[in-house]
Formats: C-alpha cells, sequence, structure tokens
C-alpha cells in the first residue's frame, strides 16, 4: 500500500551529513507535570527555548535547503548543527491562521482562526501559557498578527497588524510607541534586551517572531547595494500557464506582473496616476499605502533610499517596458528585494546567537526556525502563498539542540507547524494536552524512532478565505503523501492529483486520467480518514 511504504523504509528516512558527534540524549521521552525547579534547590536546568518564526520565507531562500539564491550562514547553523527537516509543511499556508496552529497544536477549524479575518481566541490553551503555568519565564517579541492581546506571556512587545519596515509601531502592556529604525533590527534589539533583563534562574521561552520577508518587501538601508547589478535566473516554471489545471490555479490573482507598480516595486506615481495593477486585490489603495510608508522615513533614510532606486525608476520609467520584458524586470526587483530582507533576518539572528554564546546559553537552550508558510518566487509566475503547491506548502523547518541532536541531521517524514507546540513541551517535560492534534517530534529529533515505530503517512492541509480578502484563491482541501497529492477545489467541485516523484514542479495534473484510478480511490479514502480524525465536518 502507497501508505503504508512510509514504515517499510523508516530507518532510512533520517540521514547524517558529514561529520558528526553523538551527544548524549534525554533518557525519557515521558512528560510530567512539575518543573525540575520543584525538585532541587538552585537554577531550574530545563531546556531553554527560542522559537523563531519568520513571515513567508520560503525554503528556496535558506542555503541550508540548498537554495542558490542567498546565503543564510547563520540560520543554517541551525539545520547544520542539528536537524534539517526536508518534508514540512503548513496545515493552512496564511499568515495568523499558521501562528494559530504553531501556538495551539490545533487546525484551523478547531482554534478558530481560519483566515486573517478571524480573530484568536487568548482565553484558549497554548504552548506559552502551559510553559508559563510550569515555570517558565515567556516573551513574545515581533510579529503577533491575532488581531488579540497576547496571553500566556510575561512580556510581550508586538508589531500592530503586519508592522512596518521602517520606524515601525510597537504594541507593550503600556501601550503604542514609535521606534526608529529597521523594524528586523529592532525586534532582535528587543530581544537581546528582554533575555538581559529575566532572572537568570528561570529558564525561558522566547517567541521571537520577524515581520520580515513579508510584502513589500523594503531591506535595511546598509544592504540596498548589497546585489547591485546582479541579475537573477528565472523559475523554470516562470511562464507557466496552467495547462492542466482547472479554474482556481487560472482565476487566482498572483501573477508577479500584476505587482503594484507603487507599494511593491516602489515607484513614484505623478499626481493624479492611477495603479492600474490588481496586485492581489485591485481595490486596495496601494498608491497611498506606498506614500504613507516613504513619507515615514526620517532624511537619512529617504537620502539612501533614493540613491538607489532613484536612478533605477528613471530608468524603468524610460525604458517603457511592456509583456514579458515589464514582467521580469518586476521579478527582478522583487526577488532582490525579498532576498535582502531575508538577509536581514539572517544576520540579526546571528546577532542573538551571539548574544546566547556570550551568556554561555547555546548548550541548553532549544532553537526551533521555522517559516508560517513558503512563498513563491516566481514559480509557476507567482509571488504569495495559499495554494496546496510545494512552494506554499513546505517550510523550512530546522531545530538545534546539542544536548540530545547529532549534528547535520536530516529527516523526510511528514512533519507540520501542527507539531512545534506538542515538541517543545515535551522537552520541557510539561504534560502535553490530549486535545493538541500534532505529535511530538521528538523521537524523530533524537533519531531515536523504529522501523516499528508509527508515524504519520500523510498530512492534511485545508484552505478557507475566499472570496473575501487578497489574491482569489479558491477554498481547497487536501492530503499529501510521500509520493502524491491530491486536491479538492471543493466549491467549484474541481480535483488535481500529482505523481510527486515524476513531476515535482506539479505541471501536470493527473486526475481522471489512465492509470491513476487506484491511487485516486486511495487518498479520496486517506482525506476521508483525516476529516475525521482531526474533527472537521464542514
Amino acid at each position: 500500500m502507497l501508505l503504508t511504504s512510509l514504515k517499510n523504509t523508516r530507518l532510512k528516512s533520517i540521514v547524517i551529513v558529514g561529520l558528526t558527534t553523538i551527544c548524549a540524549t534525554t533518557p525519557s521521552f515521558a512528560a510530567q507535570t512539575l518543573p525540575a525547579s520543584s525538585n532541587q534547590p538552585g537554577k531550574d536546568t530545563r531546556p531553554n527555548i527560542i522559537f523563531v518564526m519568520t513571515d513567508d520565507h520560503a525554503k528556496q531562500a535558506m542555503s541550508a535547503y540548498g537554495g542558490q539564491l542567498l546565503q543564510t550562514p547563520n540560520l543554517d547553523r541551525i539545520a547544520n548543527e542539528g536537524i534539517r527537516f526536508d518534508q514540512s509543511f503548513v496545515t493552512n499556508a496564511i499568515c495568523g491562521p499558521s501562528r494559530a496552529v504553531a501556538l495551539t497544536g490545533k487546525h484551523s477549524h478547531i482554534n478558530g482562526v481560519r483566515d486573517n479575518r478571524d480573530t484568536f481566541d487568548g482565553s484558549q490553551e497554548t504552548f506559552p501559557k502551559l510553559l508559563q503555568k510550569a515555570g517558565y519565564f515567556t516573551a513574545l517579541i515581533g510579529k503577533w498578527h491575532l488581531k488579540s492581546q497576547p496571553t500566556g506571556f510575561d512580556y510581550w512587545k508586538i508589531l500592530p497588524g503586519q508592522g512596518d519596515y521602517y520606524n515601525p509601531v510597537f504594541i507593550d502592556k503600556t501601550g503604542e510607541q514609535t521606534h526608529q529604525g529597521y523594524a528586523t533590527t529592532l525586534i532582535t534589539d528587543f530581544a537581546i534586551d528582554t533575555l538581559e533583563k529575566r532572572d537568570k534562574n528561570q529558564p525561558f521561552a522566547l517567541l521571537y517572531f520577524h515581520k520580515a520577508p513579508h510584502r513589500n518587501w523594503m531591506p535595511d538601508t546598509k544592504d540596498l547595494n548589497f546585489f547591485k547589478g546582479k541579475q537573477f535566473p528565472l523559475p523554470d516554471t516562470f511562464f507557466d500557464n496552467y495547462a492542466t489545471r482547472g479554474r482556481a490555479a487560472k482565476e487566482a490573482d498572483m501573477r508577479i506582473e500584476n505587482m503594484f507598480h507603487s507599494f511593491d516595486m516602489k515607484l513614484h506615481l505623478q499626481k493624479g496616476e492611477k495603479d492600474d495593477n490588481s496586485g492581489g486585490n485591485p481595490g486596495w489603495n496601494a498608491i497611498k499605502n506606498w506614500n504613507r510608508v516613504y513619507d515615514a522615513f526620517t532624511e537619512g533614510q529617504r537620502a539612501a533610499w533614493d540613491a538607489v532606486y532613484g536612478p533605477e525608476n528613471k530608468a524603468f520609467i524610460k525604458a517603457d517596458l511592456k509583456g514579458v520584458e515589464l514582467a521580469i524586470w518586476k521579478y527582478q526587483r522583487y526577488i532582490r528585494d525579498y532576498l535582502l530582507t531575508v538577509k536581514s533576518v539572517d544576520d540579526n539572528f546571528g546577532r542573538l546567537y551571539d548574544y546566547l554564546e556570550s551568556q554561555s546559553l547555546t548548550e541548553n537552550t532549544i532553537i526551533v526556525y521555522t517559516s508560517d508558510q513558503g512563498f513563491y518566487l516566481g514559480e509557476h509566475g507567482w509571488f504569495d502563498k495559499r495554494f496546496m503547491y510545494e512552494e506554499s506548502l513546505g517550510i523550512p523547518l530546522a531545530v538545534r539542540f546539542p544536548k540530545a541532536i547529532q549534528k547535520g541531521l536530516v529527516s523526510n517524514e511528514l512533519v507540520m507547524n501542527l507539531d512545534i507546540a506538542p515538541t517543545l513541551l515535551d522537552y520541557a517535560t510539561v504534560a502535553i494536552p490530549a486535545a493538541m492534534q500534532g505529535q511530538s517530534l521528538r523521537p524523530i529529533i533524537e533519531n531515536k524512532l523504529t522501523a516499528e515505530q508509527h508515524w504519520r503517512d500523510s498530512v492534511y492541509y485545508h484552505y478557507y478565505e475566499y472570496p473575501h480578502g487578497w489574491h482569489s484563491v479558491h477554498k481547497h482541501r487536501g492530503v499529501r503523501t510521500d509520493s502524491h497529492k491530491l486536491i479538492h477545489f471543493y466549491q467549484i467541485d474541481e480535483w488535481e492529483l500529482y505523481d510527486l516523484k515524476n513531476d515535482p514542479k506539479e505541471l501536470n495534473n493527473v486526475y481522471g486520467k489512465s492509470g491513476y484510478q487506484s491511487i485516486e480511490n486511495t487518498l479520496k479514502q486517506e482525506l476521508k480518514k483525516l476529516r475525521k480524525k482531526y474533527k472537521e465536518s464542514s
């Protein structure tokens, strides 16, 4: 059977790359409800936790995953000195819902955040609340994007909504305050300051959540010339015409050529001009929003920005590009800006890691790195996320913890952001609530999963945000195994099936094709089983 094939190759699912040193492992996976400090005097020796999350970071823009677009040496060390998950996925590829899943260990229909219009119910159980009750100092710094006030944190300092890259407003328990500087740097400054001021005898759990590399991809002034003169190769599928797919791919408003000239491309349109590009939401005032962001620059920031973008913008206007040439120009600006915001995340994580080293905290601190979903970097001609296709379904996920993880592990097990909460609770010796729908990754992380142990054979996905919101991506649900993917756009009753081994770029929808009836039936049954397992009836 297809769905049991992973069990037969279980011992091959983790490989060790490079030289490895076998470290001491925690002797038991059993969770306890009492913190270690309640049974022994002095300092609590349970592991500290740093959970790093970016927004929209595609795996292809992280060099630990083989990406050639940008080197990310600081983020890579989490993977290189710990474990990298190569088949890691989200349950719902959109910002707010994905964050709610990571906090609760529950699918969107259970935690109540199906799309970005929903407000997170802060009274429900989350892993930070459970850690706090068990004696951890808990803190949240950066992007929250769940509308309600954070709960379960001893200290929090968050961006309102999406937040701004330059001179952003931050909110804490005392109210709002504007801080001059660059958001990624400021988030790191606040994170380090929070760790510095904590009770050193108490274990900590820090959620270090970045805005970057979210739209509209504004690099730090110090990085503006980093890619000067560089032309990036177009993705192989950049000119995809969706020939084998139905309405969903064809009707989605995510094409790079439709990006806003103003807000996305940073062009200053003349008074009275309209930004006729849809940008994924033709009713949104892109010019007004770009002017608001640009006007918030300090004099020095504006001078640095204009020195780079000014001449490029003039040359673009003079060239009067159309069609394919315009799409390629937009891609080059987009990919450069996107990657430079990732570079700043990498640089700043390096600063945070240096602080941990200076405080002798790296050995007893679990560091988890992930993104709230993947992203399209021109694949299929797109930007944004939402679809169950690989580029947005897949996320970077790496864990470093020298006390329990061998260096250089790579796992091919099917894991999800649903698993983060139970994993962190497991390592903190806090009982995992039965209501959590994820599984602790600890047996995989410590390379103790045997051929006889069961791990999941498939992952379940459900995207809800249609027709409201951005990009016109139809609602869909689906199942992915190690080798195939079945997607059902249920409102328009269209199915798609992909043979991932022979068609990894998902260009050939084989649903209804000869030779695939058996796998169609198997996956439909698996989809039905997963919906029942996760208590989804609508």
